[in-house]
């Protein structure tokens, strides 16, 4: 094995298009990459349109006679989907935390393996291992199945088993552990600032779980772990105390070690990208997961060939990174056939969406017993919805289009809906206000509000207006502590169509809020906590809907 294929197979390439073009394939060619990463805003379109891709992609495999190539996506569903378009959309790993049940987890894994799949993609950078143990975390959220390591852990293991059951690599994901940051590793280098016995106890619980579930992949963070690296800055991605002293010896994983992105600002770009990435293969790093520019792939690959040459990077290692990778192409290979495009969002994988949605909902408070709704034939309700935006690069929600008021109306006919700004200005939370006036019923829904102080600010201007709002979180339940005088508030922890449905559901009393929360809420309420209500259907008989006006009106 030449210098130039073992730096190959070191590497995953990314690329702008949606077609394999000549570029993209010489390149392919000449490095003889491991495999590709596709990305929703770079590659996806369709899903006939990514069967295509991929399949050009190992056409290209097998003109050079190797195993079948990496092909990776971020398909972790809820807040970041990969592939949106045709695929089943599934609430998210909060909502199964919601849940609770490691049998829906696992029926997931198997609806996201087995769609990846269909589409010829090969291996998944899900699930989300981390547990989210700071409410202030930026980046991973409801990304997490939970705040409780242990139940985090189970339900890891699960979506593993049903994802890789269909031909699917899974990877765990972010060791040693994001969910106690502050910072997001997009942007910089967060610290965890625990000690090993608070490491070993809460952040790697899940990916002990996951590697005895036979996880095929593992990727880094880029944060930086002082009590393990003895530094303060430097990202676990390049630290072999971490991932071959911990990670390898400590936790016994024998598969594919992935770096995160190589273009997150926690690595040094430019120039600078040489050494990081030279770093992260002496660390221990079997993949380096490079983004789409052209310039910083050809300067990582010439770097990592120089090394080899030079003696800087031993021989011996690099040829044995090299083994696990091989042996996770030749899984790949072995797989049983691809299935048809017919399996995509087909009725079985929608019903687990739906179960999931529908198990989620969590009442956490109902003070006035509002819930479920009852509203007269003649009552107004007026519903109040956030633009959904993507609050980090590692969200696609501002690809959803957001359906309450449509879903609301399948059982009271005079619904009005408002799509405001997701950072309304102070003229706008005063008009918002004064619409809300006129109706019987208000419900807000927040995204992040916590986050967002502008959407807080819009919930405290109702109370303050004498208006009594039901308060939907869309995303992470921490919104109640920035307007805990609220006395109705339900958590979907999922802005997809089957959370927004269910949710409409349980207002309604069509179905009772099962759900409970996966993490605490600080100062209000402890992880598990939820109200269950009765079943109790009140249908009003279809009408013309109310017509409300507003410059933001959406109906």
């Amino acid at each position: 094995m030449g210098y130039e294929q073992v730096v190959g197979d070191h590497v995953l390439l990314a690329f702008e298009g949606t077609a394999l073009d000549q570029a993209v394939r010489e390149r392919l060619l000449a490095w003889r990459p491991a495999g590709v990463t596709l990305f929703r805003h770079l590659n996806i379109e369709s899903p006939a349109q990514v069967r295509a891709l991929t399949d050009a992609i190992q056409q290209v495999a097998r003109e050079v006679g190797g195993a079948p190539f990496l092909i990776a996506a971020d398909q972790e569903g809820g807040q970041l989907a990969a592939i949106g378009e045709g695929v089943t959309a599934l609430p998210g790993n909060m909502a199964l935390g919601a849940t609770g049940s490691d049998d829906l987890a696992f029926r997931a894994g198997e609806v996201i393996g087995r769609e990846l799949a269909a589409l010829g993609v090969n291996v998944n950078y899900a699930p989300v291992c981390d547990v989210n143990s700071n409410p202030h975390n930026p980046v991973i959220g409801v990304r997490s199945f939970g705040e409780d390591p242990h139940e985090v852990a189970r339900l890891a293991a699960a979506m593993i088993r049903g994802m890789q059951r269909q031909g699917v690599a899974a990877t765990a994901k972010h060791f040693p552990g994001h969910g106690d940051t502050a910072e997001d590793s997009h942007r910089k280098a967060p610290v965890v600032p625990h000690g090993r016995d608070r490491l070993a106890r809460m952040e790697w619980v899940p990916f002990a779980a996951a590697i005895e579930a036979g996880v095929r992949l593992v990727m880094t963070a880029h944060v930086a772990v002082p009590s393990i690296t003895g530094q303060e800055t430097l990202p676990a991605t390049l630290s072999s105390a971490v991932i071959e002293g911990v990670l390898r010896r400590e936790l016994g994983f024998e598969g594919v070690v992935v770096s995160d992105a190589l273009d997150m600002h926690a690595i040094r770009q430019g120039e600078g990208l040489i050494l990081d990435s030279l770093a992260a293969v002496l660390a221990g790093n079997n993949l380096l997961l490079l983004g789409p520019q052209v310039d910083d792939q050809a300067r990582v690959v010439r770097a990592l060939q120089q090394a080899l040459e030079r003696g800087l990077w031993p021989s011996a290692q690099a040829r044995a990174g090299t083994h696990p990778v091989r042996q996770l192409r030749r899984w790949v290979a072995e797989q049983a056939p691809q299935p048809t495009l017919d399996v995509l969002a087909c009725e079985a994988h929608r019903r687990v969406a739906q179960e999931i949605a529908e198990r989620s909902i969590t009442l956490v408070r109902d003070e006035n017993h509002v819930l479920p709704l009852r509203p007269s034939a003649s009552a107004r309700i007026g519903v109040f919805v956030p633009q959904p935006v993507d609050l980090t690069p590692a969200d696609t929600s501002s690809t959803v289009r957001l359906q309450l008021g449509r879903a609301l109306r399948r059982f009271h006919p005079l619904v009005c809906e408002y799509i405001f700004p997701p950072d309304p200005g102070e003229d706008e939370i005063a008009s918002l206000v004064e619409q809300a006036r006129i109706f019987d019923y208000v419900i807000v829904a927040t995204q992040n509000a916590w986050q967002q102080p502008a959407q807080a600010d819009l919930v405290r201007a109702l109370v303050a207006a004498g208006v009594q709002p039901i308060v939907v979180a869309l995303r992470l339940p921490y919104d109640l502590t920035a307007f805990p005088q609220v006395r109705t508030f339900v958590c979907t922890y999922s802005l997809q169509p089957p959370s927004i449905e269910a949710l409409a559901k349980a207002l309604f009393g069509e179905i009772p809020f099962s759900g409970r929360l996966p993490v605490s809420l600080p100062g209000l309420f402890p992880r598990g906590h939820g109200l269950h209500t009765t079943r109790h259907l009140t249908v009003i008989p279809a009408s013309k809907p109310h017509e409300g006006k507003s410059a933001d009106m959406s109906s």
